[in-house]
């Protein structure tokens, strides 16, 4: 057992959890998260508690926000925001195909040099955005990057609202992008259209996944749509799945009338060992 917290870096942002070790931070107190550049300081959003899962392996606060950390942290956010509408109004100039879609900026050390400032964009295709860099590192006064990022990594950054009314998975605790592909949206007889299956990002949204491996399974044992299964109330055909109940729809040869039945009934290896083992 171990103590962690969870801290954020945007309010409803992503969450980053980790171990306080002798520090107790309570909701809204401005921490010190370390990174590759540095301490950033972050906001507190769950307390530190104990939990029962293995701490060791999770990162360590460096402390609590001082006075000049947050000075810093408002610098930082300024330039960023003074970069994000510079770089919107050279791109006009320009007439480029690109939409910023962040700005991280990192204050110079006397070991790292000048400022510098990251800024991330989307476009349709490839940009030849040479010039663009030479004003934009003319008007900031530091050194600038720009990278392109994906729309699966462009929804990851900006956040948003999916269907469903939460946040969405990639903004907050998703880690990698698992491949999606249409053959899962299929097997959970989900309508194949594109605005009901697509995410913000516009590509097939990765909750898709959570639930193939569940309908997989169901598939492998349960009797296929149009066979004969017998059950409890008479034999009959299969005319539908129903796999979040775990059950099958029978439509009887009595009567005609459906019933709903579990997969566990229906299925041959269940039936013989009732058959087996029942006196």
């Amino acid at each position: 057992m171990g103590m962690l917290c969870a801290v954020s870096f945007n309010r409803y942002g992503r969450l980053y959890y980790l171990d306080p070790g002798e520090l107790r931070p309570q909701v809204g107190d401005k921490v010190l998260v370390p990174t590759d550049e540095g301490p950033e300081v972050a906001e507190c959003v769950w307390a530190a508690q104990w939990v029962s899962d293995d701490t060791a392996g999770f990162p360590k606060l460096a402390g609590l926000a001082e006075e000049e950390d947050l000075r810093r942290d408002e610098l930082l956010r300024r330039r960023k925001a003074d970069a994000k509408v510079a770089a919107k109004r050279l791109i006009r100039e320009h007439g480029l195909p690109m939409k910023v879609v962040a700005v991280d900026h990192v204050l110079g050390t006397p070991e790292t040099g000048s400022d510098r400032t990251t800024i991330y964009f989307t476009a349709p295709h490839r940009v030849d955005f040479r010039s663009l860099v030479r004003d934009l590192g003319a008007t900031l006064h530091c050194r600038v990057e720009l990278r392109q990022l994906s729309a699966r990594d462009s929804a990851r950054v900006q956040g948003g609202i999916g269907s469903c009314g939460r946040d969405l998975c990639c903004a907050t605790f998703l880690n990698d992008f698992e491949p999606v592909t249409i053959r899962m949206a299929k097997d959970q007889d989900l309508p194949l259209n594109p605005l009901r299956i697509s995410g913000a990002c516009g590509r097939l949204m990765c909750c898709l996944k959570y639930e193939h491996p569940l309908y997989q399974r169901f598939q492998e044992s349960a009797p296929a749509i149009g066979s004969r299964v017998s059950t409890p109330e008479g034999s009959g055909r299969v005319v539908g799945h129903s796999v979040p109940r775990d059950s099958v729809t029978v439509r009887l040869d009595a009567d005609g009338s459906r019933c709903s039945c579990s997969r566990a009934s229906v299925c041959a290896p269940r039936q013989a060992h009732d058959q087996h083992y029942t006196p």
